[in-house]
C-alpha cells in the first residue's frame, strides 16, 4: 500500500495522472519567420519547460568540420548583447530553474524548467539565443578548451570511452554517421571564426527550430510572449544542408577491429546497423532488444549472465537515428571465460531468435514492458516537451506522443523473428573487442647498424 502512495505522489509531482498518461492534449502552429511551436498544458504543479530543439546533428557537418553541432551546444550559453559572459545559468539557477542541452547526430535540444512564474524568462533566454547569440573569439577559444576536456574525461580517459566513435566508424563509413557528435580536436581548432558564424546563419534560425513549452500556462497569454520574443527574429535565408545516408557495404563477413584500451576487462561489442526510426522494422527491432536486454527476465541476463555466469554484465542497447542506427550488444567475460566464448553465446541467443517462435507468455510480457515503458518515457513536463518536439521533427507528428504506442502493438512475434533474420547477419555487423594495452604486442626493434661497417 506504501508503495502504490508514493507512485501516485510521484505521478502528481511530474504533473501527469495514469488516467492522462496516454492522452496528452497539445496545440501547434507556425510563426511567419518558419518557427514551428508546440504547447502542452498542464496545471496541476506550478512547473513549466521551455526548449527548442534545432535539427542540426554531426550528420550535418561536412568532413573536416566534425564536432561543431556538438561545439555549439556549448557555444549557445555564452551569452549575446544582453547577457553578459556566464549568466545564462546564473540567471536560471537563480530563478529556481534547471537547465542543460545535448546533441545527437540529428539533433541539438535545448531545455530550462523553472516555476511557471518564470515562463517569461525562459523566452527571453532562448529569444537571445536564436536573435544573436555571442559568436567570437573569446567565446570560441574558452569553449574550445571546455569541449576538449569533456573529451578527454568522457572518451579519451574512460573506459570503452571510444566505442561510440570506432562503432560509427566501421558502420557508416562515408557517410554523415562517421563520426560521434564529439567530433575531433583537429577540426575544432582548424576552425575560423567564420565558419562558426556560417553555421550559427545556416542551422540557428526559427525555421530550423522547434519550440515546444509543457506545463503550467495559460496558452493564450503563451502565444502573446512568444510572439513578443521570437516574432521579430528574421527567417534564415541559407540552404539548410539535409544529408541522404545509406548504409554502406561492409562485405559478406562485416566488419571486425581489435581496440587495445586502459582497461583491465575485455569487452565485446557487436553492432548490427538497424533500419531509420519510424519504419515497421524498427519497432520490431526496439521490441526484439526489449526480448534480448530488458530487465532481469531477459533472454541475455537471465542465460548469458544469471544461468551461465558467462559476464560481468550484458547489454542489448538500440542507437535509433534518423536515417538508420545501430543494434549494440555489450558484454564484459566473467572470471574464466573469453570473449570468443562469450560471442558464440551470444550468437546462440540471436540463433534461438530467428529459428524459434516466441512462447505466448513470453511475448505477452514483452508487450506489457514496451508499453509501460513508453508511458513512463512521458511521465513530467520535461520529457512531454522533448517528446513533442521530437515526434514533430522526426516524423513530422507529434500526435504520436499519444499514438506510437499502436505501432509497437503491432508488432507480431513472427515480426520479430523477420527483423532478426534480416538485420542480425555477419554482412550488417561490426565486432569490436576492446583488450588491455598490456596485451598488445610490441613492435620488434630493428637492429641498429653500426656506424662505417656491415651490422653483425
Amino acid at each position: 500500500m506504501i508503495r502504490r502512495i508514493k507512485l501516485f505522489l510521484l505521478l502528481l509531482a511530474f504533473g501527469v495522472s495514469v488516467l492522462n498518461a496516454q492522452n496528452i492534449e497539445f496545440e501547434e502552429y507556425d510563426l511567419p519567420n518558419g518557427l514551428h511551436v508546440i504547447l502542452h498544458q498542464d496545471n496541476s504543479t506550478p512547473i513549466v519547460t521551455v526548449s527548442v530543439l534545432y535539427h542540426v546533428g554531426s550528420k550535418n557537418e561536412p568532413p573536416g568540420r566534425t564536432g561543431f553541432a556538438h561545439f555549439f551546444e556549448h557555444l549557445m550559453f555564452e551569452g549575446s548583447p544582453n547577457l553578459e559572459r556566464g549568466e545564462y545559468f546564473t540567471i536560471i539557477q537563480a530563478a529556481g530553474g534547471q537547465l542543460n542541452a545535448n546533441t545527437s547526430n540529428d539533433r541539438t535540444y535545448y531545455f530550462q524548467t523553472l516555476p511557471s512564474n518564470q515562463l517569461e524568462l525562459g523566452l527571453y533566454m532562448e529569444s537571445e539565443r536564436m536573435l544573436h547569440a555571442l559568436i567570437d573569439s573569446a567565446g570560441i577559444a574558452t569553449q574550445k578548451e571546455v569541449v576538449k576536456e569533456e573529451k578527454r574525461l568522457r572518451v579519451d580517459n574512460q573506459p570503452y570511452g571510444s566505442i561510440l566513435e570506432v562503432m560509427l566508424r566501421n558502420a557508416y563509413k562515408g557517410t554523415g554517421y562517421e563520426w560521434a557528435p564529439i567530433g575531433s580536436f583537429e577540426d575544432i581548432d582548424a576552425a575560423t571564426d567564420q565558419d562558426f558564424k556560417d553555421f550559427y546563419e545556416t542551422f540557428y534560425v526559427p525555421n530550423n527550430a522547434t519550440l515546444s513549452i509543457a506545463g503550467d500556462i495559460n496558452k493564450k497569454e503563451t502565444k502573446v510572449l512568444i510572439e513578443a520574443y521570437f516574432g521579430e527574429i528574421k527567417r534564415g535565408t541559407k540552404d539548410i544542408p539535409r544529408p541522404s545516408i545509406t548504409a554502406p557495404d561492409i562485405g559478406l563477413e562485416g566488419v571486425a577491429e581489435t581496440v587495445f584500451d586502459n582497461i583491465q576487462v575485455p569487452a565485446l561489442i557487436e553492432g548490427y546497423r538497424m533500419p531509420p526510426q519510424g519504419t515497421d522494422d524498427y519497432y520490431a527491432m526496439q521490441m526484439l532488444t526489449t526480448l534480448l536486454s530488458g530487465g532481469q527476465s531477459s533472454r541475455f541476463q537471465k542465460v548469458i549472465n544469471d544461468e551461465k555466469q558467462m559476464t560481468l554484465a550484458i547489454q542489448a542497447i538500440p542507437l535509433g537515428l534518423e536515417d538508420g542506427g545501430l543494434f549494440i550488444n555489450f558484454a564484459l567475460p566473467n572470471q574464466g571465460f573469453t570473449v570468443e566464448q562469450v560471442g558464440e553465446e551470444i550468437e546462440a541467443q540471436i540463433e534461438r531468435v530467428k529459428t524459434e517462435a516466441i512462447p505466448a507468455r513470453e511475448f505477452q510480457k514483452l508487450q506489457n514492458q514496451v508499453e509501460n515503458n513508453f508511458i513512463s518515457g512521458n511521465s513530467s513536463g520535461q520529457s512531454i516537451a522533448e517528446s513533442l518536439a521530437n515526434y514533430h521533427v522526426y516524423f513530422g507528428d507529434a500526435s504520436l506522443i499519444n499514438k506510437e504506442i499502436d505501432r509497437y502493438k503491432k508488432v507480431t512475434p513472427t515480426d520479430i523473428q523477420r527483423v532478426a533474420q534480416k538485420y542480425l547477419v555477419p554482412s550488417n555487423k561490426v565486432v569490436l573487442t576492446y583488450r588491455p594495452k598490456s596485451e598488445q604486442e610490441k613492435p620488434q626493434e630493428t637492429p641498429l647498424k653500426k656506424e662505417g661497417g656491415n651490422n653483425r
